[in-house]
């Protein structure tokens, strides 16, 4: 059906870049409160105001938070908030802007011409401020809401995704026999019987 009305590389697209990674994340088996807090942490930290700095963002955030968070999950939802970025930026502008009391910044081509150009005037300074104040002040309330909306999720999903593994979980020779375990993986004891 998408190929017929030529959505064919978005469908693949989409299945390479996050349903094949998702996938190994969940067949891998991590914890369903690791991959919700990351995942969470991943979309919050991907919607950061200013553009390019998301990525450094999560990579701080995973040297520092270390084997709390799933690195592959932060970094996969951060790719996928990107396009929800750019959209959030006018509300946090104007959230910022009513939590200051200031002035309504005018959204104008004149006033994009002066970013670009770099003749950004006192105004276009205090927005940014008010855009960055305007997330800060969110981030934690959407940190907290997505974690409560995946880990349900998540929790569904690793149970039916995780593979078993596949070597048990005792040793071999734990199983009530007398037999002692080998001393290392490596060493292996036969029994050899001989019939006479």
């Amino acid at each position: 059906m998408a190929k017929r009305f030529g959505c064919g590389f978005l469908v693949s697209g989409f299945r390479r870049k996050i349903a094949e990674p998702l996938h190994q994340i969940l067949r891998r088996g991590a914890e369903p409160k690791q991959l919700a807090f990351s995942a969470a942490l991943g979309i919050t930290l991907g919607i950061f105001p200013i553009c390019g700095v998301t990525v450094f963002l999560c990579g701080l955030a995973i040297a520092v938070l270390g084997s709390h968070c799933h690195a592959p999950t932060v970094m996969l939802t951060n790719f996928i908030a990107t396009p929800i970025e750019l959209s959030l930026m006018i509300p946090f502008l104007r959230f910022g802007e009513f939590i200051t009391g200031g002035p309504h910044f005018a959204l104008t081509s004149d006033a994009l011409k002066k970013v670009i150009t770099g003749n950004a005037s006192w105004e276009v300074l205090h927005s940014i401020f008010n855009v960055l104040l305007g997330w800060f002040v969110a981030a934690p309330f959407i940190l907290g809401g997505l974690y409560v909306l995946f880990l349900p999720c998540f929790r569904m999903l690793v149970h039916r995704f995780a593979v078993v593994p596949s070597t048990p979980k005792k040793p071999l020779g734990s199983t009530g026999s007398p037999r002692k375990t080998p001393n290392s993986p490596r060493e292996v004891r036969l029994k050899v019987r001989t019939y006479d």
